[in-house]
C-alpha cells in the first residue's frame, strides 16, 4: 500500500519551498511508508524535542535544515535544552560543553521555533484545543495533549517532529484517528475508601502502574477520585509514559473522551482487565525511594515536568511558613514564561533565602545543575525519581510536596 502526496506535498518533495523543506518531505514520506500510512493530514502546531544535545548528530541536522533555508510552517514551540539560559550561573559544564548544546538551541530559533524551553507546552498561549491535530515530540506532552485535552497526536521522536513542523503534514494513522483512540485495558481501583483522597503520590503511583503495564495498548482508569487539578493528572501521564509507552490514557468521568467506560472502549469491551489494589499503590510509591525514611536530605528538586502557576501557587506559601536557611537548595523547573510571569508579581521576592533556586528551559535530571550529588535528593515527581537515579547516580525519596519542603527545613527525609 503506497502513500498518497498530495499535489502540495509533491511539491514541497520536489524542492518548490525550498532544500529544507524538501528534505523535511522526502524524510518524512519514507517513514510514513514504514508505518503503513496511507496519506497525510495537515497540523496546527508542533513541539519538538530534539533540541536537547545529545551528539554531534543532532546538531548537524537542524543546521543542514538552517542551511537550507528552513522555516517551521506551523506554531512551534521547543522542548526542554541542555542548558538554562536565564540562569546560565547554574551550569556545571566547561564553556566547550556548553557551546554545542546552545548552538542547537539557537539553531531551532533560527528555523522559526518559539523559545519556550519548556516540556510542559500545555501551560503556554500555545496550548491545542479539543480535537487539534498536532505532531508533539516529549512524552509527558503527548500524553497530556492526547489524554487530559484531547488534541491528536503521535509519539513523535527527535527528527520527525521537526520535519512535521517544517511541512505542517503528519500521518494520517495511529492516534490521529478515532479507531485507535479506543481504549483497550482496563484498570480499575480496588479496594480503596469510598471517599478517596485524590493524592498527588496517589496519581503518580496510577501512572506508573497502567505505564509499566498497558505496553502500547491504551488504558482505561476506572475509580480515580476527581483530581485536585490538571497537574495530578500531568503527574500521572508523566509517571505512565516514563515507565511505559503510554501516549493516551483515559479516566472515567475525568478524561474529555472518556465520559462513561462505554464511551472510554467505544462500546467493546476490555481485552483485560487489571485491579489496582492499595497495596499496589504503596509497592510502586515505595520502589521511587532508594533511601529508608530519615536518610540525609541534601537537595530538593521539583517540577518535573515544568511546574506551572497553580503549583508554584502551592508551593511559596509551605515555603514562606518554613524556617529559612537550613542549607537545603529547593530546585523547581519551570518554563521561562511561567517564571517571568512570577517574577513580574513579586511572588518570588525573597525566597531565595528559604533555598529556593528556579531552574528554566532544562531539567536537573538531565543538567548538570545539582551542586552536590552525595546524600540524597527528595522529590515529588514520579518522572524525576524515575530517572535520576541512572542519569545522575544520586539516591532519591520520593515524597508529596509538603513532606519535600518539611525535609527541606530537617534536613532529612520526614514523613508527615
Amino acid at each position: 500500500m503506497s502513500l498518497k502526496l498530495t499535489a502540495s506535498d509533491e511539491a514541497l518533495r520536489k524542492g518548490e519551498a525550498g532544500a529544507a523543506a524538501a528534505s523535511a518531505m522526502a524524510i518524512l514520506s519514507a517513514f510514513f511508508q514504514a508505518l503503513g500510512a496511507e496519506a497525510l493530514l495537515d497540523i496546527s502546531r508542533a513541539h519538538i524535542d530534539g533540541c536537547l544535545y545529545h551528539g554531534q548528530v543532532s546538531l548537524d541536522f537542524v543546521d543542514r535544515l538552517v542551511a537550507g533555508g528552513g522555516r517551521v510552517r506551523v506554531p512551534t514551540t521547543l522542548n526542554v535544552g541542555s542548558l538554562d539560559l536565564i540562569h546560565p550561573e547554574l551550569v556545571r559544564l566547561s564553556p566547550e560543553d556548553q557551546s554545542p548544546a546552545r548552538r542547537l538551541m539557537q539553531a531551532h530559533e533560527a528555523l522559526g521555533c518559539v523559545p519556550s524551553f519548556t516540556c510542559a507546552p500545555y501551560q503556554t498561549l500555545y496550548r491545542p484545543r479539543f480535537g487539534e491535530q498536532i505532531a508533539w515530540g516529549e512524552s509527558n506532552a503527548i500524553v497530556f495533549a492526547n489524554s487530559v485535552i484531547g488534541a491528536r497526536t503521535n509519539r513523535y521522536g527527535d527528527f520527525i517532529d521537526l520535519c512535521c513542523a517544517l511541512t505542517g503534514r503528519a500521518p494520517a494513522w495511529g492516534l490521529h484517528l478515532d479507531e485507535n483512540r479506543r481504549g483497550e485495558i482496563l484498570f480499575r481501583l480496588t479496594g480503596f475508601p469510598a471517599a478517596l483522597e485524590p493524592t498527588d503520590a496517589l496519581f503518580v503511583a496510577v501512572g506508573l502502574l497502567i505505564g509499566a503495564a498497558s505496553g502500547e495498548r491504551v488504558p482505561v482508569i476506572e475509580g480515580l477520585p476527581g483530581p485536585r487539578d490538571e497537574d495530578q493528572l500531568k503527574a500521572l501521564g508523566a509517571a505512565a509514559a516514563s515507565a511505559g509507552a503510554v501516549g493516551l490514557f483515559h479516566a472515567v468521568g475525568i478524561t474529555p473522551e472518556a465520559p462513561t467506560l462505554s464511551d472510554a472502549f467505544g462500546g467493546r469491551k476490555p481485552e483485560t482487565t487489571i485491579e489496582i489494589t492499595p497495596a499496589m499503590v504503596a509497592t510502586a510509591l515505595a520502589h521511587l525511594s532508594t533511601v529508608p525514611d530519615g536518610a540525609a536530605v541534601t537537595a530538593i528538586c521539583l517540577g518535573t515536568p515544568h511546574f506551572s502557576l497553580a503549583e508554584w501557587g502551592r508551593l511559596i506559601p509551605l515555603l514562606r511558613a518554613a524556617a529559612p536557611g537550613k542549607g537545603v537548595p529547593i530546585y523547581v523547573n519551570t518554563g521561562r514564561a511561567t517564571l517571568a510571569a512570577l517574577e513580574a508579581s513579586g511572588a518570588l521576592a525573597g525566597l531565595e533565602n528559604f533555598g529556593l533556586i528556579p531552574v528554566a528551559d532544562t531539567c536537573t535530571y538531565i543538567t548538570a545543575i545539582l551542586q552536590k550529588l552525595e546524600g540524597v535528593v527528595m522529590t515529588n515527581s514520579g518522572k524525576w525519581a524515575h530517572y535520576a537515579p541512572g542519569n545522575l547516580g544520586v539516591q532519591v525519596a520520593f515524597g508529596e510536596l509538603d513532606e519535600c519542603i518539611a525535609s527541606a527545613v530537617a534536613g532529612r527525609v520526614v514523613r508527615l
